[in-house]
């Protein structure tokens, strides 16, 4: 049965469209105003490739800490393991809130030569800023809460009965959490990693202000169009788009085959009872 549209939702969808307008024509546009071969050749220049190895370099690192300590945390605030909840959820919001040069100045007073962390470090000839551990501090900064809160809403999806129900076939807490919460909860979790990538490969302000050298393909991008303009900048600006889009792609698609864990996770559980 075909649905008749109402007024209200055209009205709707006139609204929605001049949105969608503003978020895919800069895009678009992208893709029909190439330049092909320019572009390739200008991807292909040595500082090119360098900022790109950085960026996928310090991006994976940044991950891997990332899911590393925010998967257990956001666990922890899915389950109640924390105490005053609302306040941790705040900290977490935080970083995505406050706009990224003023988190690249709060870095920077914590661990520049001067900050508190990166004082006593400096005099042990240990430097957190202008090289590639700058570069990761900064994507942790403003990538972190994408995995973080991912991976909460992922936990508080999770019927505690199933976990409940594990727990009384005799599996131990960690049992618990790596066959049965994590399993459940991966695509969401999975979902808030690709995010978190995405955002801490194209971060720019805290980056410019932590680490400037070496270059992160932001600030490649942003180099190249105070040297030539927008032609020196948009080759760079399509390579973020297209490594953006397919981490997208990768999430869509790991979301999508998440939907089937439940299913395979209910008969190891029951086999656990025979």
């Amino acid at each position: 049965m075909v649905r008749r549209l109402t007024t209200i939702h055209l009205l709707f969808a006139a609204l929605g469209l001049v949105l969608l307008a503003d978020l895919i024509l800069p895009i678009a546009n992208l893709f029909v105003q190439a330049t092909w071969h320019d572009w390739i050749v200008a991807i292909s220049r040595p500082d090119a490739r360098d900022a790109i190895r950085v960026s996928v370099v310090s991006s994976s690192i940044a991950i891997a800490l990332m899911t590393l300590f925010g998967v257990p945390l956001g666990y922890l605030l899915a389950r109640g393991g924390l105490p005053i909840k609302r306040l941790w959820v705040v900290l977490v919001f935080l970083p995505m809130v406050v706009p990224d040069l003023a988190g690249g100045i709060l870095l920077l007073q914590m661990f520049g030569p001067y900050g508190l962390i990166g004082q006593p470090l400096d005099a042990r000839n240990i430097e957190l800023t202008n090289n590639l551990a700058g570069i990761v501090l900064a994507q942790m900064f403003v990538a972190a809460p994408f995995v973080i809160v991912s991976a909460m809403a992922g936990f508080a999806a999770v019927d505690p009965e199933l976990e409940q129900a594990a727990a009384t076939l005799g599996d131990s807490q960690s049992q618990v959490f790596w066959r049965v919460s994590l399993p459940l909860a991966r695509s969401s979790v999975v979902a808030g990693i690709m995010l978190a990538w995405i955002r801490a490969i194209g971060e720019f302000g805290a980056t410019l202000i932590v680490a400037y050298n070496p270059h992160s393909l932001p600030v490649y991008m942003w180099v190249r169009f105070e040297a030539d303009g927008l032609t020196g900048a948009l080759p760079t600006a399509f390579c973020l788009v297209v490594l953006a889009a397919a981490a997208l792609a990768v999430a869509m698609l790991i979301g999508r085959l998440g939907r089937t864990d439940l299913i395979t996770a209910l008969p190891d559980i029951g086999g656990r009872s025979q």
